[in-house]
C-alpha cells in the first residue's frame, strides 16, 4: 500500500543517479586543486652536499661548471676565428697549376761527348706529374710512410700530433721538438712557405728562404696548421698530393719525384715498381743523407722499413713485399757512374753565368768530356796512391787530359774523385811551375832562330844584388858539365842554361811567348823566372803544352760545345769561344821543340811516362823543396798534365816530378791509349851544325831593387 501521509518525495532513478556524480564533480575539483602540488613536488630539488666528501667535492663541481661554461665559448669562439681564416687563405690560394713547380733556379743536364747525361746541377724538375699519374706504387708508399690518414683527415691529424708529441717527451725533447706529426696537408704548405714567395730583397738566397720556412716556432706552427685546412678547402685531397710529389725535395738536386725517378733510376716516375718506390719515399725523412747516390745501402735500408709499412697498411702483398725487398733497387749507369764532378763543376764556373750558375730556366749543355777517358784518369790516381802512397799520406794530385785543340777529355781534381762543388786542384790551386816552364824559354830560343844543338856553358855562375849577398843558383843533381846543348840541357832540366838561354832571348820575350800560350800570371821580374818560380794552374799549363803540339798556335781549354733550353732544339752559342787561336811561335820552331821534348821522356828526368810504341814528348817540374811535383807530356792526340802537392804547401817527401806524376801519367795514358793505334809526333829533328858557338855566362849583372825584393823568396835550391 501506498501511503502520502508523510509526504515524502517518490523515489525515483533521476535522483538516485544524480547524487554520483555530483560526488565526482567534488572529486573532480578535489584532483584539479592537487595537481599544482604534485607539479610542485616533482620539480627537481637543487642536491644537497650529503656527507664530508660531499662537502669536499662541491667546490670543484662549481669550478667545473665555471670552466666548461667559459672553454665552450672559447672553443667556439677559436673554431670561428679558425674557419675565418681557412676560408681566407682558400680564398686567396692561386691555381692548382701554378703551384707545382715552384723553384726560384732553373737546372743544368750535362751530357758528355757521345750525349749520354753524365751530370745534374741546379734544381732539377722533371715535368709536372699528379697523384693519377705516377705508378700506384709510389702514390701507396708515400702516403703509407708519410701520413696513412691523409685520405680521411681535414688536413690536421690530432692523432699524429698526439703521438708525436708523446714521442718527444719519452725521448726527452721538447712537446714540439723533434716528430711533428705532420700530415702531408701540412708538410705541402711547409713546402709552399705558406704562401709567402721568395723575395731576394728579404732573403740573402734560397736556402735562407728554405730555412725560414721550415722555422718550428709556435706561432709558425699554427699559422702552417690554418694554412693546412685553408688547402683542404680549396684543393681536393689528390690536388694536394700532386703539388707534394712534384715539390718535395729528394736528394742530388731533384726536386719533385720525376727528377728523382729520372735522377737515381733513369725511368719516368710512371714506370718505378715496388722496391724503387720505397726508395724514393723513404728519402723524404732525409734526402740528403739517404740519396742512394751517396750511400746505396743506407738509402736500400730505408726503402726495406718503408715496404714493411706499405705491407702492413695493404698496400703490397706478401709476396709483392718479398719480391721488393729481395730485389732492392739499384742506380742507374748513369747515376752510378757519379764521375766527372770536377769537369761538370768547371763548365758550371766557366759557362755563361746566366745558363749555368744563376739560371732560371732547364738548360742542357753538352761537354767535351769522354766517360772513358775520364774513367781512365781516376783509376790511375786511384791505382798508384793505393799502390805507391803511404798510407796516411795526405798529399793531393790533379789530371787534366785534353784534345790537341784544347777540348778537356777529362779532368780529376783530387784524391775524392766522386765529390762536387769541392776545391778543384786541377783549375784553382796556383803553384809554381818549376821547370815545367822550362820548354817556353826555349820556344823563344827557336822562334828566333837558335838551334837545338847550339851550345850553352853550363858552369858556375852568380847575379849580383844590391845590398844581398850573390844569387848563385845551382843544377839540380849540383854538377855543372861545362858546353851542353840545348836538347841536353832540357832533357837534363839543367838550370844554369836555361837562366842563360833567357837571359840571351830576353825575359820579356819570354814571358810574351809563356803569356801567348796561355800563362796569364804574374811572372818573376829577374832571371829567376827561368826557374819557374811563378805561378799557374794545371789547366793552364796543361792547354800551353797544347799549344806546342798543335804547332805553336795558342790553345785556350774548353768543355761546353753546345747549350740549349730543355724542349728547344735552336743552341744558344752562336759559336764556339775557345780552342785554337792566333799564331805564337813558327810551326818549324814548335816542331823542333817538341822533338826536343821527346828526349826528355826517351833519355831525361822524364823516363817512367815511357809507353811503348808511343812517341812521348813531355817535361818534369819540380819546385821548391818538392812542394809542388809536375809531369806534362802528350802524344799525337792527347795532352795530360799530372800535378801533386799538399794543399798546405808542405814538402813532398822524395817524390819530384819524374817519379810519381810520371807514374800517374804514365798509367792514365796506358788505359787512354789502350787498343788504338800510334800516332807519330807531329816533329822535326834539326840537322846538327858544323860549327856551334857556346853561349856563355853572363855573370856579374847588377839586379834592381825589385829583382832583389823577388828573389829573396825564390829558390836557391835546385829544380828539375
Amino acid at each position: 500500500m501506498s501511503g502520502n501521509g508523510n509526504k515524502r518525495p517518490p523515489l525515483v532513478a533521476e535522483r538516485r543517479y544524480t547524487a554520483k556524480p555530483a560526488a565526482k564533480k567534488k572529486a573532480q575539483a578535489k584532483t584539479a586543486a592537487a595537481k599544482p602540488a604534485a607539479r610542485r613536488k616533482a620539480a627537481p630539488k637543487r642536491s644537497k652536499p650529503r656527507g664530508p666528501l660531499g662537502w669536499v667535492l662541491a667546490p670543484f663541481r662549481w669550478i667545473f661548471r665555471i670552466l666548461w661554461a667559459f672553454t665552450w665559448r672559447i672553443g667556439l669562439v677559436t673554431a670561428l676565428i679558425i674557419g675565418g681564416f681557412s676560408f681566407y687563405f682558400a680564398a686567396q690560394l692561386p691555381a692548382f697549376d701554378d703551384l707545382v713547380d715552384g723553384r726560384t733556379r732553373g737546372s743544368v743536364t750535362m751530357t758528355d761527348l757521345q750525349g749520354q747525361v753524365f751530370a745534374w746541377r741546379g734544381d732539377q724538375f722533371g715535368g709536372m706529374v699528379t697523384a693519377e699519374s705516377v705508378s700506384p706504387h709510389l702514390k701507396n708508399a708515400v702516403v703509407a710512410t708519410e701520413d696513412k690518414r691523409f685520405y680521411r683527415h681535414f688536413g690536421l691529424s690530432p692523432r699524429g700530433i698526439a703521438s708525436a708529441v708523446r714521442i718527444n717527451l719519452r725521448e726527452g725533447r721538447g712537446p714540439l721538438s723533434g716528430n711533428g706529426g705532420s700530415t702531408i696537408t701540412q708538410q705541402t704548405a711547409k713546402l709552399l712557405c705558406l704562401g709567402v714567395p721568395f723575395d731576394p730583397d728579404r732573403w740573402e738566397s734560397e736556402a735562407a728562404y728554405e730555412a725560414d720556412c721550415r722555422q718550428g716556432s709556435l706561432w709558425r706552427k699554427a699559422r702552417e696548421a690554418v694554412f693546412a685546412i685553408g688547402m683542404e678547402i680549396a684543393y681536393t685531397k689528390d690536388e694536394i698530393l700532386s703539388i707534394y710529389l712534384n715539390r718535395a725535395y729528394l736528394g742530388a738536386g731533384s726536386r719533385g719525384f720525376e727528377a728523382a725517378a729520372q735522377r737515381y733510376f733513369g725511368i719516368p716516375a710512371a714506370q718505378v715498381n715496388p722496391a724503387q718506390a720505397a726508395m724514393l719515399a723513404g728519402l723524404l725523412t732525409a734526402p740528403s743523407a739517404n740519396a742512394p747516390t751517396r750511400n746505396l745501402e743506407r738509402a736500400q735500408n730505408r726503402a726495406a722499413v718503408v715496404i714493411g709499412l706499405m705491407e702492413e697498411q695493404g698496400k703490397l702483398t706478401a709476396a709483392q713485399a718479398n719480391d721488393a725487398r729481395a730485389n732492392p733497387a739499384t742506380l742507374s749507369d748513369a747515376a752510378r757512374t757519379n764521375s766527372g764532378g770536377f769537369f761538370a763543376d768547371w763548365v758550371m764556373d766557366s759557362g755563361p753565368e746566366f745558363f749555368t750558375r744563376d739560371t732560371t730556366e732547364d738548360v742542357i749543355i753538352r761537354t767535351t768530356l769522354d766517360q772513358r777517358i775520364q774513367k781512365a784518369a781516376e783509376e790511375a790516381l786511384i791505382s798508384v796512391f793505393e799502390n805507391d802512397v803511404k798510407e796516411g799520406s795526405e798529399a793531393q794530385a790533379a789530371i787534366v787530359v785534353m784534345s790537341a785543340d784544347g777540348a778537356v777529355r777529362a779532368m780529376v781534381g783530387g784524391r775524392n774523385i766522386s765529390a762536387t762543388g769541392a776545391f778543384n786542384r786541377a783549375t784553382q790551386a796556383l803553384r809554381q811551375t818549376g821547370s815545367a816552364f822550362k820548354p817556353f824559354i826555349y820556344a823563344a830560343a827557336l822562334d828566333l832562330g837558335m838551334s837545338p844543338y847550339d851550345l850553352i856553358d853550363d858552369a858556375p855562375t852568380c847575379w849580383q844584388r844590391r845590398g844581398s849577398p850573390e844569387w848563385c843558383p845551382e843544377n839540380y843533381d849540383r854538377e855543372f858539365k861545362g858546353p851542353v846543348t840545348m836538347v841536353q840541357a832540357l832533357a837534363e832540366s839543367r838550370n844554369i842554361p836555361a837562366i842563360l838561354v833567357s837571359e840571351d832571348v830576353g825575359r820579356e820575350l819570354v814571358r810574351n811567348v809563356a803569356a801567348g800560350f796561355g800563362l796569364d800570371g804574374d811572372m818573376a821580374a829577374g832571371p829567376a823566372l827561368a826557374l819557374g818560380v811563378s805561378e799557374s794552374t794545371l789547366l793552364e799549363m796543361t792547354g800551353a803544352f797544347a799549344g806546342i803540339l798543335n804547332g805553336g798556335s795558342q790553345v785556350t781549354p774548353y768543355g761546353l760545345t753546345d747549350l740549349r733550353f730543355v724542349g728547344d732544339s735552336s743552341s744558344l752559342m752562336d759559336a764556339q769561344s775557345a780552342g785554337i787561336g792566333e799564331r805564337i811561335i813558327r810551326q818549324e820552331a814548335a816542331r823542333q821543340l817538341t822533338w826536343m821534348m821527346t828526349k826528355v821522356v826517351e833519355e831525361g828526368t822524364g823516363r817512367r811516362a815511357r809507353i811503348d810504341g808511343w812517341q812521348i814528348a813531355g817535361k818534369t817540374g819540380t819546385t821548391q823543396g818538392s812542394r809542388d811535383a809536375w809531369f806534362i807530356g802528350f802524344t799525337g792526340d792527347y795532352v795530360t798534365g799530372v800535378w801533386m802537392g799538399y794543399d798546405d804547401n808542405s814538402r813532398l817527401s822524395g817524390v819530384t816530378g819524374g817519379g810519381l806524376p810520371a807514374t800517374i801519367w804514365r798509367e792514365t795514358m796506358v788505359r787512354v791509349l789502350e787498343g788504338k793505334q800510334p800516332t807519330a809526333l807531329p816533329m822535326i829533328i834539326p840537322q846538327q851544325p858544323a860549327n856551334a858557338g857556346v853561349l856563355q855566362s853572363q855573370g856579374g849583372e847588377v839586379l834592381d831593387q825589385d829583382i832583389l825584393n823577388l828573389l829573396d823568396s825564390i829558390i836557391t835550391g835546385a829544380t828539375n
